[in-house]
């Protein structure tokens, strides 16, 4: 069979890149810190070569890993998800999504107001998710008003209580939203629902039903390239929506790594050929990251380390496995942004004895530059092909 699966472990970073400081990011290390603060095992992901990347507490480098690994650098602009994914798919952005440290310019908002029916918004600035449903949420049920906020990501989000609009309004918001309220103006990344439940002093964020509403990709990339040659494409987690829905031949929704996992098992037993499988483990970011929470980070990365010996057992001679992240997400910092750091890179084929040390990667690009030479795909796409190096 012919199959190759990309993870994606939300948020993992594995230090502060060149250009850090311009985004405030100087001194970040995601996974760095997790490791000292936490000293988490992960043992699988030792034995192919995550401590060989960089010297990290409490994973060891090894002699004779069974992955090649390495690290890659982002060169587009930003550091949210949905350029990091992009690049891995071959999109370079000159340019980052608007941002707004102050939150949305007034004629925005009255542009929603408008569309949605409302007098006015609640919050409008940036603000972590759980916190502002904990300030504004009483409010919101007491006047119907929807929370508008953002972050230091380009997210134009939405959130309100299921009692007070229904679900299906809430998206019917958004999509009008990312249709005719900040594409027309304002380049924004994603539009994002946010439901939420629960009484005033025990709110709680509905994850599973979160909706995203993403920019649409510019073309070709590669997943577009792979379709064209007749690869089909499958999307576990969150990777639909950060490509807009488009290039893909399946795709799960997932609400939890576990959840991914299992998806993503499921997936290589039914012995699909000539596939490409798009992964996105989300709880190290959502839940750990953004919520300065290091303890629970180490414990989400044990719980991958330890599916791992699942996945090897059904891979098959000439499939690859690549695990990386897309952004960091510093958890010990002194922000819940995303930072700006290089991810790390494992690659492992079953059958192959070549293992070797990838070194720093211009792009995350090399990735999609290595998935298309994989599949044999012609490539007008930026990045470096590490095939060669590891079959």
């Amino acid at each position: 069979m012919n199959r190759f699966f990309l993870i994606i472990i939300d948020g993992l970073g594995i230090g502060a890149q060149e250009d850090a400081a311009e985004y405030g990011d100087e001194n970040a290390n995601t996974l760095g810190r997790v490791s000292e603060i936490t000293n988490c095992k992960l043992p699988n992901f030792e034995k192919l070569g995550l401590g060989n990347i960089e010297p990290l507490h409490s994973i060891r480098r090894v002699e004779n890993p069974s992955g090649s690994f390495g690290k890659m650098r982002e060169v587009s602009a930003g550091k949210d998800s949905t350029t990091g994914h992009w690049e891995l798919a071959g999109i370079h952005l000159d340019k980052p999504f608007a941002t707004f440290p102050n939150g949305f310019p007034e004629p925005v908002i009255q542009k929603f107001c408008e569309l949605a029916g409302v007098e006015r918004v609640l919050c409008n600035k940036p603000y972590s998710g759980t916190d502002v449903i904990r300030d504004y949420g009483e409010e919101h049920m007491n006047t119907g008003l929807p929370i508008v906020y953002t972050s230091a990501d380009s997210v134009f989000q939405i959130a309100c209580h299921k009692d007070v609009v229904p679900l299906e309004k809430l998206y019917e918001w958004c999509e009008l939203s990312r249709k005719k309220v900040v594409i027309e103006d304002y380049e924004v990344g994603r539009v994002i629902a946010r439901p939420f439940i629960g009484e005033p002093g025990n709110f709680s964020r509905v994850s599973d039903e979160r909706k995203d509403y993403s920019a649409i990709p510019p073309e070709p990339n590669m997943l577009t390239l792979l379709q064209g040659s007749g690869v089909k494409t499958y999307s576990i987690g969150k990777v639909i929506d950060l490509f807009a829905g488009v290039g893909f031949t399946q795709y799960r929704k997932t609400k939890s790594n576990a959840e991914g996992i299992s998806q993503l098992l499921s997936l290589m037993n039914a012995e699909i050929d000539n596939s490409f499988v798009f992964v996105n483990l989300i709880d190290t970011d959502q839940i750990y990251g953004h919520r300065q929470d290091p303890e629970g980070f180490g414990e989400s990365l044990e719980e991958i380390d330890r599916a791992i010996p699942a996945m090897m057992q059904n891979l098959t001679e000439g499939d690859i496995i690549a695990f990386t992240g897309d952004h960091g997400n510093d958890p010990a910092d002194d922000s819940t942004d995303h930072t700006r750091e290089f991810v790390p890179l494992i690659v492992y084929t079953p059958g192959s004895d070549k293992t070797v040390d990838l070194g720093i990667r211009g792009t995350f690009s090399d990735i999609s530059a290595s998935v298309l030479k994989y599949f044999n795909v012609k490539n007008s796409l930026p990045g470096r092909s590490f095939i060669k190096d590891v079959t």
